[in-house]
């Protein structure tokens, strides 16, 4: 299995379809920890490890959690992956619905802060090892990306609420490549059983950011998963990388989700972020002279130069058309081109302190979405500033 860097295509404003509708990885199959295969090198996708002292200080916090386990057989199409095999006495295990299913989620508080504080660090350290910010952003984002305003009813509203752990919406064509962001991070959501898949999600994406040289995104905490792949949204609620009429299309799907101008133009601003790659994407070069060495797997196609490092580049870079080794989707390009995104994306191009104040906001807004919160009003993590 291919580096978790490849997959760093990081954007809801991006995906195309590829030729081949089938993902480029296959999910492995049932076993004792979803999707922690022995994958042994540096592109090893583990999801997280049980850890009984966490599980048990969750248990203490959290009231009225279920004590039963979802133990059944998973997909057929897994059921051959050599990536695993089944072991005893699992905490975790793949559904018969077809996601990767944890100790049951808690039915008083959605997430322990205690637990949401040590998943972060493990979050940090992760980011350290295997330089997969991007595809920790693009995962938040996708399963945050499907809201629709006009539907009011959770969780059909789609939204962040852990649905994009299930293979019937990882199988969508704008979600090519994600298996491998859960492939990382389920061995901290087995560790940190308090936490759930929608929290860790959007606490992963926020972390991605803010490590990357990032501004510190006001989040809070509490959402509520979904419990089985009925009610994942249906697909075609993400963007695309190149519609016939850009501006047109990011407005639609935008719109949808009750942004405006301002935040779709600073959310672009996280392609300064990451790499497209065409087998997946359709769209990029297979290297650059940015990408050919890595970190990670080498290969595809940056937006910037220094793709692992958040600032306002993106919009530089776009203005300048200056260097053929750096992507620029049409998506992109319309933010220069439409008068409205015009007006932001040339004051983000110089003055990076204003784009970080509306990305953080637009990020933060972005990672509510859809949600369900216990307790309604969320959890603020008490650390202070960065």
């Amino acid at each position: 299995m291919a580096d978790p860097v490849v997959a760093s295509h990081l954007s809801l404003v991006l995906k195309a379809p590829p030729t081949n509708s089938s993902p480029s990885h296959s999910l492995p199959q049932q076993h004792s920890k979803p999707m922690a295969s022995s994958l042994n090198s540096a592109a090893s996708l583990r999801l997280f490890v049980s850890s009984s002292s966490s599980s048990s200080s969750a248990a203490a916090r959290l009231c009225l959690r279920s004590t039963s386990l979802s133990f059944s057989s998973s997909l057929k199409s897994l059921a051959v992956s050599p990536l695993s095999r089944h072991k005893r006495g699992s905490a975790v295990s793949m559904s018969s619905t077809g996601g990767f299913s944890s100790v049951a989620s808690p039915k008083c508080a959605a997430s322990d802060p205690d637990q949401l504080k040590s998943a972060r660090e493990d979050i940090k350290e992760l980011l350290k090892s295997k330089f997969c910010h991007p595809i920790l952003v693009r995962l938040g984002w996708h399963d945050a990306g499907t809201y629709n305003k006009n539907i009011e009813e959770w969780p059909r509203r789609g939204g962040a609420n852990g649905s994009l752990r299930f293979e019937v919406e990882l199988k969508h064509a704008a979600n090519a490549g994600l298996v491998n962001a859960l492939n990382l991070i389920q061995h901290i959501k087995d560790k940190y059983s308090g936490v759930t898949y929608a929290d860790l999600f959007q606490l992963a994406s926020a972390t991605a950011i803010e490590e990357a040289g990032g501004p510190k995104i006001p989040m809070k905490y509490g959402r509520v998963d979904v419990s089985g792949p009925n009610e994942c949204p249906e697909e075609g609620r993400l963007p695309a990388a190149g519609p016939p009429s850009p501006a047109d299309h990011l407005r639609e799907v935008f719109y949808r989700m009750g942004l405006n101008d301002k935040e779709i133009v600073a959310l672009s601003g996280a392609h300064t972020l990451g790499r497209s790659r065409p087998e997946r994407s359709g769209w990029g070069k297979p290297e650059t002279k940015y990408t050919k060495d890595g970190p990670g797997a080498p290969g595809g196609q940056s937006w910037t130069v220094q793709w692992l490092k958040f600032d306002n580049s993106y919009f530089k870079d776009i203005k300048a058309k200056r260097d053929e080794d750096l992507l620029v989707l049409p998506t992109d390009a319309v933010l220069f081109e439409d008068p409205s995104f015009k007006v932001y994306a040339e004051k983000y191009a110089e003055d990076q302190e204003t784009f970080f104040k509306d990305y953080a906001e637009a990020h933060a807004k972005l990672s509510n979405l859809g949600a369900k919160f216990n307790p309604p009003e969320g959890i603020v993590l008490d650390d202070g500033p960065r």
